[in-house]
């Protein structure tokens, strides 16, 4: 389970460029649910899920999975128990190193480290075995350099590679973002897969309201920092695409309807 409380960030403080990007945000998830993260650019989604993996340190509030506060671990810490799959294709991999490498460093993930051989000849056939469930045949490809595949393979292969060893909470941050429509269809339906398939506690940020829609059992909207909806079960169940858009709509006018208030008040103090 993954707990957040009250948590807090702002980059650029004090200056000019100063921006609150999360501001008190409380969320917490059972294990084993899979949660939507939706927003606007700027909205805070994706610092929520880099607070949570550790690539900066908040400013206020903790962390705790499954009962361990780790508000303070290093994201390399952090990483032994939180698997990630990231924007970027050619993130997450080491692209000069081959598929079965990649996939043998993933095994390890949390495991002492010793002087013996990385790929021993035993753990092929294990390799082959998962890699072909994806159906992208790379099963017979397990020294091909990582950094050869497209983005859709190599998506495919790092959510292999996150999941290898069962994590305690799966993140993915717009993991489809940068794929072609057909091959973003064909990685949702591998997430859905192995998120399914291994009960995986997941928290997925994705600008698609389609995906967030048919994928998992809980959204949650972002605003400014701040969680302005979250919805679960039956009212998750209910949602619609033109729903969500209406939300959208309506947080985009109560701004405007801010600003404008913020401007006549200026005036008249003026």
């Amino acid at each position: 389970m993954l707990e957040i409380k009250n948590l807090c960030k702002t980059f650029n403080a004090g200056t000019i460029n100063e921006v609150m990007s999360l501001q008190e945000v409380n969320l917490t998830i059972e294990e084993g649910s899979f949660v939507c993260v939706l927003g606007t650019n700027g909205s805070g989604k994706s610092t929520l899920l880099n607070a949570v993996a550790g690539t900066f340190l908040t400013d206020a509030g903790t962390i705790s999975l499954n009962g361990r506060e780790i508000t303070k671990w290093p994201e390399h810490k952090r990483a032994c128990y939180i698997g990630r799959v990231f924007q970027n294709p050619f993130s997450g991999t080491a692209p000069a190193m081959s598929i079965a490498e990649n996939l043998s460093l993933a095994a390890k993930r949390g495991k002492k480290r010793g002087l013996g051989w990385g790929l021993p000849v035993s753990v092929r056939g294990e390799l082959q075995t998962r890699i072909k469930a994806l159906n992208m045949g790379l099963e017979d490809r397990l020294d091909s350099p990582i950094g050869k595949l497209s983005g859709g393979q190599r998506q495919a292969l790092t959510l292999l590679m996150s999941s290898w060893i069962r994590p305690e909470l799966l993140l993915l941050d717009e993991h489809t973002a940068a794929l072609d429509p057909k091959t973003a269809a064909k990685v949702i339906e591998l997430t859905e897969k192995i998120v399914t398939e291994g009960k995986l506690t997941t928290l997925m940020v994705t600008h698609s309201m389609q995906q967030a829609v048919n994928l998992g059992d809980r959204i949650i909207m972002m605003h400014q920092g701040r969680i302005k909806y979250d919805f679960r079960g039956n009212d998750k169940k209910r949602l619609k695409v033109p729903d969500l858009l209406a939300l959208f709509d309506d947080l985009r006018r109560k701004d405007q309807i801010d600003g404008t208030v913020a401007e006549l008040l200026l005036e008249n103090y003026v």
